[in-house]
């Protein structure tokens, strides 16, 4: 399978996927590890995908969203961002509103 099949595949068939430097327990990077934080607070159940296993992968992902850096993250389908756009989603509760419009559940935070 090409690679930007395999992508497309693992991008249609999983709610949330975060390709990134490392895994969601173990992190390679600061950028993946921010995001991984923020999908973990939001309590959204995400798939991971280490980029350094594979250097098919880790360019394929830049050619196939247009982006040149990771992590990226992609919500049903659709290419959401990289670890900046994330963090200003997420603080500005755009993120949230995603993730709900996109019918996730999303823990509400503690009062």
């Amino acid at each position: 399978m090409a690679i930007d099949q395999f992508i497309a595949n693992e991008v249609k068939s999983n709610d949330v996927v975060l390709f990134m430097k490392g895994t969601p327990q173990f992190p390679m990077c600061g950028f993946s590890g921010q995001v991984v934080q923020i999908l973990d607070y939001l309590g959204v159940p995400y798939k991971g995908l280490n980029v350094l296993e594979n250097d098919e992968l880790r360019q394929g992902i830049k050619e196939f969203s247009n982006w040149p850096t990771i992590p990226q993250l992609y919500v049903k389908g659709e290419f959401v961002g990289g670890c900046d756009i994330i963090r200003e989603m997420f603080q500005a509760g755009e993120l949230q509103g995603l993730m709900k419009e996109k019918g996730l559940a999303v823990k509400e935070p503690q009062a």
